[in-house]
């Protein structure tokens, strides 16, 4: 463990307690401006997980995340925000904690020691060949996560492993590692710290770059998403009138005929009814701007 980057004293925070107060979190933030540089010198095996697990999620697969403690509660993050956001099925992306969820607010000790729970998690969920196991570890040496992986290995799922040290065990056990290496942490060994804030950069770019691949997404606006409160419904209206040319109040009529926003856009644009609209957007697997271009 001590050899671990995520281990190593960092020198510029040696005295960090005797600093004042604006002092100390100069520290912090000049630290955290080393992140993003570390995670854009991954950004091509990024991508390539990207298109790997669009792919597979166009296929009928699912995305799972397997991490304990902090990166087990990003991973677990990630996922809940996929359906308000891009109005995802519930299933489609899964995020495993060891522990399971009491771990999301309670330390559970040694849950992340068993190399074979995250092999019982993933097989609980009928994880299969057409889905994906992305490995959160910042030492990439979790046992909970390694051992979710191997079973993914052994039946020939993708794999995909986020660590924060070099050429860790994670790494070296997936078909695409991502090892963003932002170097030690402020506070040694903190890792939800700066690894901590790699991996969630990390994250950002997975779920979002495969839903922009998918076709939830078009310019940059969340065409595919769900409007259950007031403010998603708020924007799935704006989102409308802004790619439509129409004001608001025609957006809310829309958005009530359609049911969705794509459908919502679509008849207007093209002049379609609902049902039309919605058998051409199926014919274009979902994505708004191949289905205006049919």
């Amino acid at each position: 463990m001590k050899d671990l980057v995520t281990e190593t004293p960092n020198p510029n925070s040696s005295e960090i307690d005797a600093l004042p107060t604006a002092a100390l979190l100069r520290v912090i933030n000049d630290a955290d401006q080393e992140v993003a540089s570390a995670v854009a010198r991954e950004i091509p095996n990024i991508a390539k997980a990207v298109d790997g697990i669009a792919a597979r999620l166009e296929a009928g697969g699912r995305l799972f995340y397997l991490g304990a403690g902090t990166s087990g509660r990003l991973g677990v993050l990630d996922a809940s925000e996929c359906p308000p956001t891009f109005n995802t099925p519930p299933d489609m992306v899964i995020g495993l904690i060891a522990g399971g969820d009491r771990a999301l607010r309670t330390s559970i000790e040694k849950a992340e020691d068993d190399p074979t729970q995250g092999e019982r998690d993933l097989r609980q969920r009928n994880f299969g060949p057409g889905d994906v196991a992305v490995g959160i570890a910042a030492s990439g040496r979790t046992p909970y996560v390694l051992g979710g992986i191997a079973y993914a290995r052994s039946l020939g799922a993708l794999t995909v492993g986020i660590s924060c040290t070099p050429n860790s065990e994670l790494a070296r056990a997936v078909a695409i590692p991502i090892t963003p290496v932002p170097g030690p942490e402020i506070i040694t060994g903190s890792t939800r710290m700066r690894a901590g804030t790699a991996t969630k950069l990390v994250l950002n770019m997975l779920s979002t770059g495969a839903m922009i691949r998918l076709g939830y997404v078009y310019g940059n606006l969340m065409v595919n998403v769900q409007p259950t409160n007031e403010k998603l419904i708020d924007r799935a209206r704006r989102i409308i009138a802004s790619i439509t040319g129409v004001s608001y109040e025609e957006a809310s009529r829309l958005l009530a005929d359609a049911g969705s926003v794509r459908t919502a856009i679509l008849m207007y644009k093209r002049k379609l009814s609902r049902s039309e609209a919605e058998a051409r957007l199926k014919a274009a697997k979902g994505r708004l701007r191949a289905a205006l271009e049919l």
